[in-house]
């Protein structure tokens, strides 16, 4: 297990960042004496050269979509390496490990990965049992790791260029971006978001200095923007603060954005004004829905109004809000998913979403915590392993037919380069002809007037959510093409 190449780090789809997740686990190993070999099939090929040399490959799907490709690749790997030990870690790989350990992989971690990976290493090269604590077999059961890990700098070195991911998009400029993550885990317990079963509630603080030592490798590559990848970079606000005050008296030429939850915008407003000074340019925020039904029932800790309150509280700090949404779960309906497309249309938000957010469709996977509400075996159908998801329908069928034809809309449109503006107000048509109404998008188009040019990711944020579209094979995805692939 010590040559170089015995152990293969692989990555398929971080959102269009350089690979975090292989970076964090690279360095632990790269401590213990290993040497790992990482590649991202996001941007670069897997060869069977690589997969035959390797004893040990270990395969990071953070995310539903990533899932899908990590399955595709490990089907790959056992057919040209049937004796190789493959592993899957991260959220999505616990929840699934029944399906995966059938047959396409040999174990499964959750949590925080990187010591259990670590001990599974050590146990097959010593030819011990590897019943390791944190580590799903076929013949071991556990559940995920979450004990403090032994935080390291991620190590880079390894990974291609950051000009090959995702970059800041700023009037007309495009800016080198990079990620790093100061909190592991959530505090809070939004009962359709996939670090609820794995962490039930706790987080952890990545210490201040290997976070902005992992910033200054980044800044030293060439990255002029962060991404602050935390479930919630306000899980612990003061910790926050103090780290992009740090970047920013370091970089002051380096902007930031982060994901904070509405809860969180309006409890902390204060820090807002302090984010701007030292470089945010926005906050993703998981919306999800303006129905106050859907929202109880994903106990997201906001209400419709919260959400109109943090677009004021943003836009006056000088911080543009980019909503993420889940517009398609059994209760919203379609009334309210047009009130949805009026809020934005009426407020002139348009431009802070993505038209891929307006298809998002709920994902419960095994372990959700939706499923131990006490309503769910009204709407929950039979769970459909290879496709990693309880399968439910909505109560009003146009609904279900309306998320396609949505999701059809918006893959199209990313696919010929149409104005967002213009997939909006079609989808808003699609809408409103379910309802037997018409609309004019041409007039509405006129209506609405002048875009407003917003600083944004090239890849769209994305989180829990059912795909509703298909996927290149991992070795030819592009940015773009990834950029439809819905993961809410």
């Amino acid at each position: 297990m010590r040559n170089k190449g015995d152990i293969l780090l692989i990555s398929c789809y971080e959102l269009g960042h350089q690979p975090f997740h292989l970076a964090s686990l690279s360095a632990l190993l790269e401590q213990a004496g290993y040497t790992p070999v990482c590649i991202d099939t996001a941007v670069e090929p897997l060869t069977a050269r690589a997969i035959r040399r390797a004893r040990f490959i270990a395969i990071s799907v953070p995310m539903h979509t990533a899932l899908r490709l990590g399955e595709q690749i490990a089907q790959r790997i056992r057919q040209n390496n049937p004796n190789a030990h493959i592993c899957l870690y991260g959220l999505y790989a616990l929840l699934n490990a029944d399906h995966l350990l059938q047959e396409a992989i040999d174990s499964a971690i959750g949590g925080e990965y990187e010591m259990p990976l670590l001990n599974l290493v050590q146990a097959l090269e010593n030819g011990a049992s590897i019943d390791v604590p944190g580590v799903h077999t076929r013949t071991a059961t556990s559940g995920p790791w979450v004990e403090r890990t032994p935080f390291l700098v991620p190590q880079r070195q390894q990974l291609p260029a950051l000009t090959q991911y995702a970059h800041l998009q700023w009037n007309d400029e495009l800016r080198v971006a990079g990620y790093t993550e100061s909190t592991r885990g959530c505090k809070h317990t939004c009962l359709h978001c996939p670090v609820v079963p794995i962490y039930h509630g706790r987080f952890f603080a990545v210490p201040k200095e290997i976070v902005l030592a992992d910033i200054r490798t980044q800044v030293a590559q060439g990255a002029q923007h962060i991404t602050f990848g935390d479930p919630d970079f306000w899980n612990g606000p003061t910790h926050a603060i103090r780290i992009i005050q740090a970047m920013h008296q370091e970089f002051p030429d380096v902007t930031f954005d982060a994901t904070i939850k509405i809860e969180h915008l309006l409890k902390h407003r204060h820090l807002l004004p302090e984010m701007q000074a030292n470089g945010c340019l926005f906050i993703v925020s998981a919306v999800e829905s303006l129905n106050e039904t859907v929202l109880q029932r994903l106990n997201k800790g906001h209400t419709a109004a919260d959400i109109a309150t943090a677009f004021a509280l943003t836009e006056q700090a000088g911080i543009s809000l980019r909503p993420s949404l889940l517009p398609f779960t059994p209760w919203e309906t379609l009334d309210s998913y047009i009130d949805l497309l009026d809020f934005f249309e009426e407020g002139h938000y348009i431009e802070h979403i993505d038209p891929v957010h307006l298809s998002i469709r709920l994902l419960v996977p095994p372990g959700s915590t939706l499923l131990d509400t006490t309503e769910s075996n009204e709407w929950v159908g039979e769970l459909d392993g290879a496709a990693y998801t309880y399968r439910w329908q909505h109560p009003d069928p146009h609904m279900d037919e309306l998320q396609k034809n949505v999701a059809a809309l918006a893959e199209r449109a990313e696919g010929n380069n149409v104005d967002p503006l213009a997939t909006f107000f079609q989808i808003k048509a699609s809408a409103l002809t379910a309802q037997g109404r018409d609309f004019s998008i041409e007039d509405a188009l006129q209506r609405y007037g002048a875009h407003k040019v917003l600083p944004h990711l090239t890849e769209s944020w994305f989180c829990c959510a059912e795909p509703t579209c298909n996927m290149s094979a991992p070795q030819t995805i592009t940015l773009s093409s990834r950029k439809v692939a819905n993961d809410k």
